[in-house]
């Protein structure tokens, strides 16, 4: 049956249809793409033109049914392929066959710090939106993690460039080759969630070229994108959505980008603009007051009518929408028009465990005093298990984000799943957050509700660790507003609903406790003393219970590393002490520059919580000493770094080395040291590996406002190899000639 859907799809779309007395080129896909572009675009009337440059649906372009060119379909990402919805509303559309598989966050694909792991998600997400019917996956996020409070830091990579950089690039070629597009969003500078539709940041060129331009940069040049998603902010005074520098200057003239800009819904805010500053597609436009959708709404969408009318005025050059035709066309073969994409798989086993093993990449085992942890289930015999994050479902809420999934195993389930009755596990609450249903905003809470007492709750959780072997608190934040949650940021770097208390009189019976920590953020831990075992274990899908549960009893041994610092205080992350978060609702300055994250704490002598990079293992990891290839280089030089690692522990690991390199002296000011390298490898009891990483001159390269471009200065640099980036364990250096 699959062949023969096959064969009708590519006779539909190879079939010529009469048009001007010759076969169209643009159906034959034997044809150059760029040669089939130019034969539709001629073809094409003015009307047909604009329409393609805007929504007709909630998630849906028009196409041009008289030339037999397709729509084009898109579905939120960037952890799971969103249910269908309503044509006109965001309501979900009730359907029986959406149900995805939830894959983790970013943030704990980060964690994985192994491209093979990011591969494998970007394969098998582009999967199920094949399957689905989706054109474009809006996703993969790349923005930079530069406050704690950003809502949406769970949906990106981290605070440095470089891990970003090459965390993105296989997650984008691993959707693209299911003839899906990846959206890679949202370009740029969307850094918080407050203020965020009109907030203008004001940022050095040198910060934005290096710190928050290098995976958008890295996810075009590298990756290939066929799309990016504008961001809702200001930048220069203008919307990220038609912005003339970010989006004509830097991603459609340096960068070379030719694919398709699409607007983030309710990004769009001028037609002049919209039509001029480099937007492609808009999509999901707030105009009169059509918020929730009303019929024809799309008619009055900037680049509709409005910009038909100028065009027909000679306000605006056809040119100019000749040029966003070419490019969505452009994206239209390599996707919806594409006769050779794969069928795609959905729901599938096999994606869940990708998620599984993702996951199981991703989770930081941050301290384990006395070795705690894996728990012994042979030894242990009664586990106290705490916290509502142990049962609360995490897939729904946060937004764009928020997914129908086919299901999700909670903490505690995947704890009894592996346990099974070798030990008693007991459960209390011991805090509840309160109570919504995240899916309809308009939830109203039920008549005769009454809010769980949070000292009862915090009683009956005492009661049951008083006598158990370990405990267990899974706390962390949720996907509820001021949470993890797209459209708000974190009123609180503590940890919400009374954990902090708990926590530190839970410690108080019972000496043995682990804390769990389920979240897209760092978060303040005044009682990481009291404890001796914290472990980070994201947002991580569908199979989430499983995969803590395997790393907990050590089936698993954890190898994740912190993509951000865990910063001890709020105050001692430079956009808080320096760069004034949140700006006072029109302009929010980056006063702190290039030195966000570890660069900050480099220079400041900060002292961390957890440092970028850290991360334990059930084993241990013996650095030799770093040796390098020459003692000097000079442009076009290729420089190797060598140093041997092992395994003298008594169970098979992984370890993530990395290398960092600081220019000694400098005409500016730099970083103590910034990341250029990382490896992940595997290693068994008593084996060794000699881990290798190559420099190039770009490594060695600055941002110089003075000439507006890339510049390295002769002299020394040092280079840095080791478990974190406060974890160094051997370190040499060489000289720029």
């Amino acid at each position: 049956m699959k062949k023969l859907f096959k064969l009708l799809a590519i006779i539909c779309l190879t079939t010529p249809v009469v048009a001007q007395n010759n076969t169209p080129v643009y159906l034959d896909s034997s044809k150059p793409i760029e040669q089939r572009i130019e034969d539709a675009l001629q073809r094409m009337t003015l009307e047909e033109k604009v329409k393609l440059c805007h929504a007709q649906s909630k998630f849906s372009s028009y196409g041009v049914p008289r030339l037999g060119i397709p729509e084009l379909w898109m579905s939120d990402g960037p952890h799971g392929i969103r249910e269908e919805v309503l044509w006109d509303e965001w309501k979900g559309a009730a359907w029986t066959s959406d149900s995805c598989i939830a894959f983790p966050a970013l943030t704990c694909l980060a964690a994985t710090w192994d491209v093979d792991m990011s591969a494998l998600y970007g394969k098998s997400i582009g999967e199920e939106a094949r399957y689905r019917g989706k054109d474009v996956l809006l996703g993969p996020g790349v923005n930079i993690y530069r406050t704690p409070l950003n809502g949406r830091n769970f949906e990106y990579m981290g605070e440095d460039p470089y891990l970003s950089s090459r965390m993105v690039v296989p997650y984008i070629k691993g959707v693209q080759q299911n003839g899906v597009a990846a959206c890679v969003k949202h370009f740029a500078l969307n850094n918080q969630e407050k203020y965020r539709g009109h907030i203008n940041v004001e940022v050095s060129d040198r910060a934005l070229y290096e710190i928050y331009l290098p995976a958008f940069k890295a996810a075009v040049m590298d990756g290939g994108a066929w799309s990016i998603m504008g961001a809702y902010n200001q930048y220069k005074g203008q919307h990220c959505c038609h912005n003339q520098y970010l989006l004509n200057d830097i991603l459609k003239k340096d960068w070379k980008f030719d694919g398709a800009v699409i607007s983030d819904w309710g990004g769009v805010h001028d037609t002049y603009q919209a039509a001029n500053y480099g937007l492609d597609l808009e999509m999901g436009t707030w105009t009169d007051g059509l918020s929730w959708g009303k019929t024809d709404a799309y008619s009055n969408y900037y680049l509709a009518n409005p910009l038909l009318e100028k065009i027909k005025s000679g306000e605006i050059k056809e040119e100019v929408v000749n040029d966003k035709v070419r490019r969505l066309l452009r994206m239209m073969f390599r996707t919806s028009m594409n006769t050779n994409k794969p069928w795609g798989s959905f729901g599938t086993e096999e994606h869940a465990l990708a998620g599984r093993a993702i996951a199981q990449n991703g989770i930081v085992l941050l301290k384990n005093d006395k070795d705690l942890l894996p728990i012994n289930p042979d030894k242990t015999k009664k586990i106290a298990v705490i916290g509502e994050n142990a049962v609360k479902i995490m897939t729904l809420g946060g937004g764009s984000s928020s997914l129908k999934v086919k299901y999700e195993v909670s903490p505690l389930e995947g704890l009894k799943n592996r346990i099974g009755n070798a030990a008693e596990i007991t459960y209390a609450t011991g805090y509840a957050s309160p109570l919504t249903d995240k899916r309809d905003p308009k939830y109203v809470v039920p008549e005769g509700y009454k809010a769980p007492d949070a000292e009862k709750l915090m009683k009956e959780a005492i009661d049951i660790a008083k006598d158990a072997d370990i405990v267990l608190f899974f706390g962390g934040l949720n996907k509820n507003e001021n949470q993890d949650s797209e459209g708000t940021d974190r009123l609180s770097y503590n940890l919400p609903y009374g954990q902090d208390k708990l926590i530190t009189e839970l410690a108080k019976v019972n000496k043995n406790i682990a804390v769990i920590i389920i979240s897209g953020n760092a978060v303040a831990m005044p009682w990481v003393k009291e404890v001796p075992s914290i472990m980070e274990a994201w947002f991580s899908g569908t199979e989430s219970g499983n995969a803590i549960a395997s790393v907990l009893v050590g089936d698993v041994n954890p190898s994740g590393k912190l993509p951000m610092t865990f910063a001890v205080k709020l105050e001692d992350y430079p956009a808080h002490l320096v760069g004034e978060y949140p700006g006072d609702s029109i302009n929010v300055k980056y006063n702190e520059g290039i030195f966000v994250g570890y660069r900050w704490m480099d220079k400041n002598k900060t002292k961390t919580l957890f440092p970028f990079g850290h991360g334990l293992s059930y084993t241990k990891f013996q650095y030799g000493k770093a040796t390098l290839s020459a003692p000097a280089m000079r442009d076009g030089d290729v420089l190797t770094v060598s140093i041997p690692v092992k395994n003298i522990g008594k169970v098979r690991g992984k370890e993530v080395v990395q290398l960092y390199i600081g220019d000694e002296k400098c005409s500016v000011e730099r970083p103590l040291k910034e990341l250029k390298g990382f490896k992940k490898i595997e290693l068994a009891p008593n084996e060794e590996k000699v881990v290798e990483f190559n420099i190039t001159l770009d490594d060695l390269k600055f941002y110089d406002e003075s000439v507006h471009d890339w510049k390295a200065e002769q002299g020394k640099f040092n280079v840095f190899v080791g478990a974190s980036s406060t974890d160094i364990r051997s370190a040499v250096n060489f000289t720029l000639q």
